[in-house]
């Protein structure tokens, strides 16, 4: 069981001596009982990630300053990138979902069983296919359809929407629509989308078909943050499952909507416990 009341630092840096030091010692010097610790280094870019949490019960430093002391005292001197999250506040999360339910009620299930400790304060569809759920929910569903001719105001809305209800985290639950730069700049790394792992090689409105057709041997699901260009942000999760030739189209299908749902799943738990660190057009992931 997570200590209810702890802060997770989440940072990047050049590389350099003596890094994970200076870190420990500045929380440690403000009686910090650290419960968690990872670090990783890409030699590559020469770049440092860490993620590190620890107990704010007795620790020196109020909450509402440390990140004030830590940008003044470390992460100005060591050109440090970072992000400072309290784990006693839930994630509120938008979901965004067009006419496929699989993931939609997934994650919808997990925060109805307390899996998740999140906030689902509004859905948004351009279908009215699923205000029943929503109201079984007790959670606002609004359906804007969106065309070509109304995408532009529809989306100016939906940001309207959005900043009223002070979300963190957008989910397009297979959103079958692409969202502008202009919204997808208004939450960097703040929308996960998943789609299977078909695309790029049988895009078009039929893949399983064509990869029936292909006799593909595995089939699998990516989730990754939203950018501009599509279906190329940085990826959180991956996963693959076998195929057979006894596959039909259909079980392919079934076996799809499957492994879309855990990977989803798995990339969402990884952005609200704190444990994904984005740098460039990649990802680090600790262990969630």
């Amino acid at each position: 069981m997570r200590p209810i009341n702890t802060a997770t630092l989440l940072m990047h840096c050049p590389d350099q001596k003596g890094i994970v030091a200076i870190i420990t010692d500045f929380l440690l010097d403000n009686n910090a009982n650290v419960i968690s610790l990872d670090q990783h280094v890409d030699h590559e870019e020469n770049q440092f990630f860490m993620r590190v949490e620890w107990e704010l019960d007795g620790f020196v430093i109020p909450k509402d300053k440390i990140g004030e002391y830590f940008d003044t005292l470390i992460a100005k001197k060591l050109e440090i990138n970072w992000e400072l999250k309290f784990n006693e506040r839930k994630p509120r999360i938008a979901l965004f979902v067009s006419k496929y339910a699989h993931c939609f009620l997934d994650i919808l299930s997990r925060y109805e069983s307390g899996e998740w400790k999140v906030e689902i304060p509004l859905i948004i569809s351009n279908h009215e296919k699923f205000n029943y759920v929503a109201d079984r929910y007790d959670i606002p569903y609004h359906y804007m359809p969106i065309t070509k001719a109304t995408k532009q105001e529809q989306e100016r809305k939906q940001v309207e929407l959005l900043k009223e209800s002070n979300v963190d985290l957008i989910i397009l639950a297979r959103y079958m629509q692409i969202l502008s730069s202009t919204m997808i700049d208004e939450y960097p790394n703040q929308i996960i989308n998943i789609h299977h792992s078909s695309l790029p090689a049988f895009a078009g409105a039929n893949p399983y078909k064509a990869a029936y057709t292909r006799g593909v041997k595995f089939m699998g699901a990516t989730a990754h943050y939203a950018t501009a260009d599509l279906d190329e942000g940085p990826i959180i999760a991956q996963d693959v499952i076998h195929i057979s030739h006894r596959d039909s189209i259909s079980e392919l299908k079934r076996k799809g909507k499957d492994i879309e749902k855990v990977v989803l799943a798995k990339a969402v738990w990884s952005h609200i416990t704190s444990n994904v660190l984005t740098y460039k057009n990649k990802t680090v992931v600790f262990d969630a």
